[in-house]
């Protein structure tokens, strides 16, 4: 609907909603000479500014249990009228809808989900792309110098060329270009850029399928043909080839004319994933992540708007583009935390990519070798279609995964790689294959300690403990960012060179390692070492030209990686991350240690893993010599059904945040005397949060949990409507929380 008269004066309004943290669309006057329709982006007048938004129409489909309480309609008189429409594509009705719905689930307002669809920066209007021609002019009061004739004689091909182009072609400096146009001897005009985006040739290059391959390929493409919603799980060994297979899934939504959003956990990480894209398309595709610059930003958002960016990988960010007829969602890695968004508006973007394939009518695949426990229970109810690739493309077998027990055989004092996996590591150097040493733990130790007074040196703002960064002579805060100077004297006895780094990170294992293997080419591979894909891709190549002996590295060496010569894996403290009670701490911990070991004899060459634990018999330890991950998810269901644990019930956490201890307490406590009570729903707490001072506001959590059935935003509405709170303190809702801290 265009426009709906209201009241005796019968003035037209719409309705526009703003990329701000406000509780809904705003009513605005319709003036006469626009015609507006919803999605138009539009110029509107707010607290005496002009402001960018989206005319909105009501929710469609929306469920109930999302929908926030409609707001009472502004009088006639006190609408102001919109001020311009822009030249801007419309906002289509699935992202419209994909707004309201993510807003709905996450109990955010509209407008802060609407932020991160319209980008403003990225939907501004692109000024066009202007050079000089000869004006033809025979003016005579222009005198033709040397410098002068060279710039007419660059433009006798009648084709239009910037300011910079031109002065180079004719040896010439800016200044006499524009010197020209001022005396009328050249004339401005538009030039016609091509296309920011080549089009993907689904036909390229045939693959090379095994008949796994090709079979599940077929199902894929099936689901893309359909043009209809449905969710499917592809997993498969490490190195079974899921990618080349997922990969016949977009050539069919080319082949179809729609577009295809495919969602990495990490962008930085994608330099093999593009390589794996033009091979088999013969183009790259539109990359979308937060360290674009503004103009790429703006580049691609059209591009993708108009439909001429036909494939997007993007980070999670990317599910808020405008899509107009998107016909597939991949989902890579989707078992990774890293899909989780944790600052303003908490959302799953595994889960919310669900939502979109569905608002949108196309099938979104779900892909790893780990999958998630939700995604398998979704499997297992048979809301998701199950397809699997069972073994290694090319014949490579999986690697052997044997246990170092550190107490029968522990590294020297002051060390932290065992002899019998620093033997391990030679051999394979030996025979002129590559070796893996991984920890998931950045900076050179994690704590910092004196040896006189026992002091362990914390964040001044934040309950955690100084990371040290040796290479860059740092003391850092991995939650707040803080950073400080490696003291000389302790800060509390003031002893002078007493304190000391417990306990191992990368930099300290990689200063072990160079001394343990003085000849190896050793490469780091770190969010420190590895700022983006420029980095990431150098690092590849290094690799795959056999120009690195040594890769040592975090969590980012289990991210899909394919390295043929990589036939060692060690992973030097395999029981890091069991500790703590976070609910998902072993799913978690055998899914990133499947992973790295995945990494090992995707070749002819066998594969070995050597894992250093204190606990052998650990479930996750005899899970990973085993191979046998299905068995261990299926115990892991086990053990959280009867509770009503994530995927079997619902959670949604409360976190109360302020700027002292008493006025966190106070309104904690307040919430609890108000915590809903029923059948089938609890709530645990108040209690301070495991990080209780972070970026120096003290936190107190509460967490709400249901049986699966129930809904838990209306509960959470009724909770906290009316509550009343102190400036200070802030309540912030986490619908389904990922990190307990």
């Amino acid at each position: 609907m265009e426009s709906e008269p209201a009241g005796e004066a019968g003035v037209a309004r719409v309705s526009v909603l703003l990329p701000y943290p406000l509780l809904g669309a705003f009513d605005y006057a319709r003036p006469e000479t626009l015609a507006l329709e919803p999605g138009d982006i539009v110029l509107v007048p707010l607290n005496r500014r002009a402001e960018v938004g989206v005319v909105w129409d009501a929710p469609v489909g929306l469920p109930p249990d999302l929908a926030a309480p409609p707001s009472r309609p502004v009088a006639d008189a006190k609408l102001k009228p919109v001020a311009a429409l822009l030249d801007i594509p419309r906002m289509p009705e699935s992202l419209r809808r994909f707004v309201d719905w993510v807003a709905g689930y996450t109990l955010s307002p509209p407008g802060l989900v609407l932020a991160m669809a319209l980008r403003t920066n990225a939907s501004a209007p692109i000024p066009p792309t202007t050079g000089w021609v000869r004006s033809g002019s025979n003016s005579t009061t222009a005198r033709l110098t040397p410098a002068r004739q060279r710039v007419q004689q660059a433009l006798v091909d009648g084709l239009p060329r910037n300011t910079a182009e031109l002065a180079r072609m004719a040896a010439v400096g800016t200044g006499v270009v524009r010197s020209m146009a001022e005396a009328g001897l050249l004339m401005e005009v538009v030039i016609e850029t091509p296309s920011a985006f080549r089009r993907p040739d689904p036909d390229h290059q045939d693959p090379v399928l095994s008949p796994d391959q090709e079979r599940t390929a077929e199902k894929l493409r099936n689901l893309v043909h359909a043009r209809r919603f449905q969710a499917a799980l592809l997993d498969g060994v490490t190195g079974s080839g899921k990618t080349e297979t997922y990969l016949e899934a977009v050539a069919a939504c080319l082949a179809e004319g729609r577009q295809a959003l495919v969602l990495l956990p990490e962008i930085a990480l994608s330099a093999q994933w593009l390589q794996r894209f033009v091979r088999r398309f013969g183009v790259e595709p539109a990359v979308w992540h937060s360290d674009l610059g503004s103009k790429r930003r703006r580049i691609t958002w059209r591009a993708v708007a108009g439909g001429e960016a036909q494939v997007v990988v993007g980070a999670r960010s990317a599910l808020f583009l405008p899509f107009p007829d998107l016909g597939l969602v991949i989902v890579d890695e989707e078992h990774e935390t890293a899909f989780k968004q944790e600052d303003g508006v908490t959302y799953h973007a595994r889960d919310m990519a669900v939502v979109r394939a569905r608002l949108s009518a196309a099938p979104v695949v779900l892909v790893s070798a780990t999958p998630s426990l939700e995604t398998l229970a979704n499997v297992e109810s048979g809301r998701y279609e199950h397809l699997s690739l069972a073994v290694r493309h090319g014949g490579a077998s999986l690697p052997t995964v044997e246990t170092i027990d550190l107490r029968d055989h522990p590294p020297e004092r002051g060390r932290f790689l065992s002899p019998a996996m620093i033997e391990a590591a030679l051999d394979a150097m030996r025979r002129g294959e590559q070796a893996m040493l991984f920890l998931n733990r950045r900076g050179y130790a994690p704590l910092t300690l004196c040896r006189t007074c026992g002091h362990r040196i914390q964040c001044p703002n934040c309950t955690a403990w100084l990371v040290e960064h040796r290479a860059r002579r740092q003391l850092a805060c991995h939650h707040c960012g803080h950073t400080e100077a490696v003291p000389t004297h302790c800060p509390s006895c003031n002893a002078e060179n007493s304190l000391t780094p417990i306990g191992p990170g990368v930099e300290r294992i990689t200063e072990e390692a160079r001394e343990t293997f003085p000849d190896a080419r050793i490469l780091v591979m770190a969010s420190d070492t590895l700022p983006g894909p420029n980095a990431a891709t150098e690092a590849v190549r290094k690799i795959a030209d056999r120009e690195v002996d040594l890769i040592i590295g975090t969590q980012i060496v289990a991210k899909g990686w394919h390295f043929p010569g990589l036939t060692l894996v060690g992973v030097v403290d395999a029981d890091l991350g069991l500790a703590g009670g976070d609910l998902r701490a072993a799913e978690r911990t055998v899914q990133l240690l499947h992973q790295v070991a995945g990494r090992a004899g995707r070749a002819e060459a066998p594969g070995r893993v050597l894992l250093q634990t204190y606990n052998p018999t650990h479930p996750v330890m005899q899970a990973l010599i085993a191979n046998d991950f299905a068995t261990f998810m299926q115990k892991e269901a086990a053990q959280r059904r009867p509770g009503n644990w994530p995927p079997y019930g619902r959670l949604a956490a409360l976190i109360v945040s302020a700027d002292t201890a008493e006025a966190a307490d106070a309104a904690a406590q307040a919430l609890g005397r108000t915590a809903p009570r029923g059948e089938g729903l609890q709530v645990l707490g108040p209690a301070p949060a495991p990080l209780a001072i972070l970026r120096g506001r003290h936190r107190r959590r509460l967490l709400l949990r249901t049986r699966r059935e129930i809904a838990v935003q209306p509960i959470l509405r009724s909770w906290l409507h009316g509550l009343q709170l102190a400036r200070s303190v802030q309540v912030d809702v986490d619908i389904d929380p990922v990190s307990f801290l």
